[in-house]
């Protein structure tokens, strides 16, 4: 099954591979594209993966996770993009990216949050965000999805876990607010809303989210579920599932796929398409997942840094036979 074709919309992704989303910290200032981003890309498309979503893309200078990160807050940023999409095309694969604001985690002087509440020691007290700082992100996610398209992306995905500034509103370890946006989804839902009027329906529309934060109180699948299924109808089509990173917690348990179960409640309890992993690090585990319903694609990150052609030297491990890089063929054992 994981090297089977799946269709979402017009999107026909030929296999069930996903490259998650992976900072590179290979940008500067500018948040422009380099050489190296074009490379990366472009290798494991030729690898054979069938999705690739670029590393989280800044939609703000002030709301990058490093200083080194790519971004996506100009249309100065729109020509190195098309670059990154044409390479990821050329060579066989779909191009996905995610855009972000990393909220009170982003190592800026002057970072913002829903409420005043630093993540950890290392990094600085939030200001709490005013209704202007909150139109400005939701105005900046609109650009930023208007900027996808122009640069040709097939799938735009929202990142709204890993303790970044859409799940730091969706959790009540980081929103403490008396406002309106003290409903936790409301933020989100008005980013859904203005990304709507931008983003094409034809295009596929998914959001990353944290299933758990392994915390007592704080989002857990369940939850998460009902929220998805009370916004879905803003043009969702695709959930990918991870989990952690707003709190810190002494409870994770990390295993080889020890997001799936996750991935497998929301595909259940949404009945959205779904992608999961987690320290997956062969073709053996992700077909297993897939076969057994527990999502519908699988995404790769670790194993794909070290090793780019894993999919093509490995599809005969669960017996599948795939058309080999012509380039490469004479190397193929």
């Amino acid at each position: 099954m994981l090297y089977q074709p799946i269709t979402i919309k017009n999107l026909h992704l030929k296999n069930r591979i996903v490259m998650a989303p992976m900072c590179m910290y290979q940008s500067d200032d500018t948040g422009i594209a380099k050489d190296f981003h074009f490379t990366h890309y472009a290798t494991r498309a030729i690898g054979g993966v069938g999705l690739i979503i670029q590393e989280a893309t800044a939609i703000d200078p002030d709301g990058r996770i490093s200083k080194e990160d790519l971004g996506i807050w100009s249309d100065d940023h729109i020509e190195g993009l098309k670059k990154i999409v044409h390479a990821i095309h050329a060579n066989g694969a779909k191009a996905g990216i995610q855009i972000n604001h990393a909220g009170r985690k982003a190592r800026v002087e002057h970072p913002i949050g829903p409420s005043p509440y630093a993540f950890n020691d290392q990094l600085l007290v939030p200001k709490e965000m005013t209704q202007a700082d909150i139109d400005k992100v939701i105005s900046d996610f609109k650009e930023a999805a208007r900027r996808a398209n122009e640069a040709g992306y097939d799938l735009l995905e929202l990142h709204a876990a890993h303790g970044y500034l859409l799940f730091q509103f969706l959790s009540p370890n980081s929103n403490k607010r008396k406002d309106a946006y003290k409903d936790r989804k409301k933020l989100l839902v008005e980013v859904l809303q203005a990304v709507n009027e931008v983003w094409p329906k034809d295009k596929v529309l998914a959001i990353r989210f944290s299933a758990t934060e392994y915390v007592q109180d704080g989002v857990d699948p369940i939850w998460l579920s009902t929220v998805i299924n009370e916004i879905k109808d803003l043009g969702i089509d695709m959930i990918d599932v991870s989990s952690g990173g707003n709190v810190v917690s002494q409870s994770i348990k990390i295993y080889p796929g020890y997001q799936l179960d996750l991935a497998h409640t929301i595909k259940e309890k949404t009945g959205l398409i779904t992608v999961g992993g987690g320290l997956i690090e062969n073709v053996q585990l992700g077909d297993y997942a897939i076969s057994k319903g527990l999502c519908d694609l699988v995404f790769y990150g670790r194993l794909l840094l070290r090793d780019p052609y894993h999919f093509i030297n490995h599809a005969t491990d669960i017996r599948e036979e795939i058309e080999y890089p012509k380039p490469y063929l004479r190397g193929k054992k």
